[in-house]
């Protein structure tokens, strides 16, 4: 491994050392703190230094980067199954586009608080959609017995249950609590 493919916080191993991560990058050394916590100068090279984390290198890049790292945030989005807000606005019923929750305390001394109602519904679909993750995963789980996956359930069906107040929100019945 060269001196050039090393950068600072990037873990490696050490065939004596064991993992560490890089401290320092000179020309030709670099200082890693391995996990025994004793920082050592080692040559990249000459001692066979070698990456302990996945790495990749994108060559000949034929796209801007920030496109390209638009891309990759968009797939990590997907994959967390956090959705984007504007499509969660589709779902929002056409009466409340563009409104505001407004929130007043009893005390009229202290101020209002006003939410776009999109930030608010976002917030709503969200935690809809944890509700369906945490139960697929109840549904999945290997150790939970019947009995246990029943009760837990139970739970989830009240939580939906106080979320019916916000269906007046959603645009299509299929879409609600």
């Amino acid at each position: 491994m060269n001196v050039q493919s090393l950068r600072f916080g990037m873990k490696v191993k050490h065939p004596a050392y064991g993992v560490g991560v890089v401290k320092t990058i000179a020309e030709r050394t670099v200082e890693i703190q391995f996990e025994d916590g004793a920082v050592r100068t080692v040559s990249p090279e000459a001692s066979q230094l070698q990456p302990a984390e996945p790495t990749a290198s994108i060559a000949g890049l034929e796209i801007p980067l920030a496109g390209f790292i638009a891309q990759i945030n968009g797939a990590l989005i997907d994959r967390l199954g956090l959705g984007h807000k504007d499509e969660d606005i589709d779902l929002l019923g056409g009466r409340w586009h563009d409104g505001m929750l407004v929130m007043r305390p009893a005390d009229a001394s202290l101020q209002s608080k006003e939410v776009p109602i999109e930030t608010f519904f976002h917030k709503i679909v969200m935690m809809r959609n944890n509700l369906r993750v945490l139960e697929q995963k109840i549904n999945a789980h290997e150790k939970l017995s019947d009995a246990e996956k029943v009760e837990m359930q139970q739970y989830i069906t009240r939580c939906y249950g106080s979320m019916t107040t916000f269906n007046v929100l959603f645009r299509d019945k299929e879409d609600q609590f």
